[in-house]
Formats: structure tokens, sequence, C-alpha cells
């Protein structure tokens, strides 16, 4: 199944209208084997077509709004974005000191269960691991 065919599965599944802004955005966040920036993003995305920055934008919040993609705030202010493939964000990040690239640790574990006092509830938990990636160490 190539990026866009999952992208449009995904896409499907959630109820949305499948546009070709939105199937390509979720396709290339997909295909990206780490978080990219908006500007990252919008580079990947000119190789083939230009997609309008203001449209970018607003496919990545809806995307983000439905649950099909994550967003990340880095120490250096600027956000990135990875697509969410199962149905819950459930893993921690990497953030390298040095390039400032986000990349998701699937496999680390992750506090299945929290004990939080009486009244409080869980909607989400960030994790994020600080280092230098591969590349920079």
């Amino acid at each position: 199944m190539t990026g866009i065919d999952q992208a449009e599965s995904l896409l499907r599944a959630q109820g949305g209208r499948v546009t070709p802004a939105r199937r390509r955005v979720l396709a290339a966040l997909l295909q990206a084997p780490r978080a990219l920036t908006h500007h990252e993003l919008e580079r990947s995305l000119a190789e083939q077509e230009a997609l309008d920055r203001v449209t970018l934008y607003r496919v990545l919040e809806w995307l983000v709004r439905q649950g099909l993609a994550h967003k990340i705030a880095g120490e250096d202010r600027i956000w990135r974005f990875n697509a969410v493939a199962t149905s819950a964000h459930r893993h921690a990040h990497f953030h390298c000191l040095r390039c400032h690239r986000v990349f998701c640790l699937e496999t680390l574990p992750t506090p299945a269960e929290l004990h939080l006092p009486e009244g409080f509830s869980v909607e989400g938990v960030e994790l994020t691991v600080e280092g230098r990636c591969p590349h920079c160490a």
C-alpha cells in the first residue's frame, strides 16, 4: 500500500472529507522517518506541487484535531508534526539537542497507567528524551 493509499484509507476511516491536500499532507507525514516542521513539510510537498502555506497550516491543524497527526513542541519553539497511524498516540519522542530534529520512539515503554490523585483524569502524556541523534553523536 502506498503512502497516498494509506492516507486515503485513514481519512475515509476517520469520516472526514478526502481532499487532495489532506491526502498529500498525511501521506508525507506517514512516509517521514521523523516528525517534520511546517517548513520541512512545505519543502517536501513542493517537490511535486506546491501547497499554499495557509492550506498546509489548516490541514495540519485539522489532522491533529481528528487524531490523525500529533504536534510536538520543540525547545526551539517550533512545532513538529507526525502522523498517527494507530488509534492512540502513546509513545515517547527523542529531541536531538544539536540538530533539533524530533523522532518518535515507538518501542520505548511509556507508563501504561498513571496513579493520579482522586478527581484527576489523564487525557494525554508527553515524554521527551533529549540527547544527540545518531547523525549528531
